[in-house]
């Protein structure tokens, strides 16, 4: 390798990995290009083996999933649901018989286990994805 490629991968190797996934996006964007794997192909070595800069993402977003709902605790998990999601009686009503069923999109992480334990405490089952 040249002076100029080795200088390079020297740099490279000093990035954090935000820094790493920062330089990933403006690649692509300045290029043109996805720096994703092909799916269900092989993925080539690189030359040299210097290891692929990967971008990995932390996930900000999550859905609470109503799974179930026992008979004898719609009244209280329904509740709850109002107070989550600010739905009216008949649309929660809805929502909590006919499970498995989306209460709220797009919380954090935090908000969403929040809300979970409150769903379970008061005797549904919640699932955070």
């Amino acid at each position: 390798m040249s002076a100029k490629i080795d200088s390079i991968i020297e740099e490279l190797k000093s990035l954090t990995l935000l820094e790493a996934s920062e330089l990933v996006k403006a690649i692509e964007e300045t290029f043109g290009v996805s720096a994703a794997a092909p799916v269900g192909g092989m993925m080539m070595a690189a030359p040299g083996g210097a290891a692929a800069v990967e971008e990995v993402e932390e996930k900000t977003a999550f859905d609470l999933v109503l799974d179930e709902v026992p008979a004898d605790k719609k009244i209280a998990v329904l509740k709850i649901v109002r107070e989550i999601t600010g739905l009216g009686l008949k649309d929660a009503k809805e929502m909590v018989e006919s499970t498995p069923k989306t209460v709220k999109e797009g919380m954090a992480k935090a908000d969403a286990e929040a809300a979970k334990k409150q769903i379970e405490e008061a005797g549904g089952k919640v699932t955070i994805k």
